[in-house]
């Protein structure tokens, strides 16, 4: 077993470990990727300014997330196909994550439905939702959440349509993965993978196949799905989700701040400023660069979260100082899944508090709160 010391680290080993189809899925983003690339270019821009001669014989990064306690303040973002990474990956996920303290989000595209999901875990998680054209799905789908005891549901508004992710045709994606002439090999040299897969308890979209019911087979789950993401949808659209659901409501996939000053005012309780990884609108600006302007805009009037490259301590305390409450990780969790499973999520999870408190203490900062954006040093 390698060293790990970094989601880097984590990154080369579920490389390896996974086949290429999956592994790109995660790692790459739409079209050229140039929002892709900025995403980690305009965090790494940001320098800190290096504090001495401080008092760090105590030091926290406990927080709150919608007022629940969080050991530090991270969620695991929503990601489709996390069963795909790794037999069951989202119940070992949800395990790994609640364990260590911190919320995990269920994608609506999950592997293991919510019901699964809900009879292996002891505290409760978070669920991700679409506004699809079938409204009763949605329905429904709010009503499983709040019969697992969800105690939160994240709306995800950036993905009216699919972009293009370019490597996932040329990989030969699907659901569940098959094999091709070109993908045999490759998914042949990866057999712990492929065991864990055929061992799991699900290898489709475990939500949609509870609506659909048990004779829906993949072609029709694929068709459905393809057919189901609403153009349609805008802003009006959150009364009718109010209506169905009166619990903590988060907005995922905010990057203006006129969509985040209307989003504020739905009364919901959070927003995550995010451009879905760089995997939708290619030639969009970077998370981090537009956070300063969406947190002046939001006004307090909810938690503003940021998501987008996040793989590191360090990373964190950039969005933190610049005004997030809070910050998700998706690709580093799949990585860290991909590499390990539940011990490769809780690693990551411990390299990134301890990469936070190292960086906190050298910037002076001995409590979370103190973050702001006098630890950085001037753009320019």
């Amino acid at each position: 077993m390698p060293v790990i010391t970094s989601i880097a680290d984590l990154r080369d080993l579920a490389r390896k470990r996974l086949p290429r189809a999956i592994f790109d899925y995660a790692d790459r983003g739409s079209y050229d990727e140039i929002t892709l690339a900025r995403n980690r270019a305009d965090l790494h821009k940001l320098e800190f300014r290096q504090r001495v001669m401080r008092d760090l014989s105590t030091l926290s990064v406990a927080s709150t997330m919608l007022g629940e306690k969080v050991t530090m303040p991270l969620a695991i973002a929503p990601t489709g196909l996390t069963g795909l990474f790794y037999g069951d990956g989202e119940i070992h996920g949800a395990r790994a994550a609640l364990d260590f303290g911190i919320p995990f989000t269920l994608s609506t595209m999950s592997i293991c439905s919510i019901e699964d999901v809900r009879a292996a875990v002891q505290r409760p998680f978070w669920m991700q939702l679409y506004l699809m054209r079938d409204r009763g799905f949605n329905q429904a789908l709010i009503a499983r959440a709040r019969a697992a005891g969800c105690s939160a549901l994240m709306l995800t508004v950036d993905l009216p349509m699919h972009a293009l992710r370019r490597r996932d045709p040329k990989n030969g994606l699907s659901v569940p993965p098959r094999l091709t002439f070109s993908n045999a090999l490759d998914m042949a040299s990866k057999p712990t993978w492929c065991w864990r897969l055929l061992n799991a308890r699900r290898r489709s979209f475990g939500n949609l196949a509870g609506h659909l019911g048990k004779s829906a087979d993949l072609h029709t789950l694929s068709e459905w799905v393809a057919a189901q993401f609403n153009p349609a949808v805008n802003w009006a659209d959150i009364d009718w989700l109010r209506s169905q659901w009166t619990g903590k409501l988060i907005l995922k996939g905010i990057l203006d701040a006129e969509d985040a000053r209307i989003g504020a005012g739905l009364a919901i309780d959070a927003l995550v400023v995010s451009n879905h990884g760089g995997r939708q609108l290619d030639g969009a600006s970077s998370s981090i660069s537009v956070l300063p302007e969406i947190v002046d805009a939001v006004q307090n009037r909810c938690e503003v979260w940021f998501d987008g490259g996040v793989q590191s301590g360090q990373d964190m305390v950039r969005a933190l100082a610049l005004g997030a409450k809070a910050c998700l990780i998706g690709k580093s969790f799949l990585y860290a899944l991909g590499a390990m499973g539940g011990p490769g999520v809780t690693l990551a999870l411990k390299l990134m508090r301890s990469e936070l408190e190292l960086t906190m203490a050298l910037t002076g900062c001995t409590d979370i709160r103190q973050l702001d954006r006098n630890i950085l040093r001037p753009l320019g």
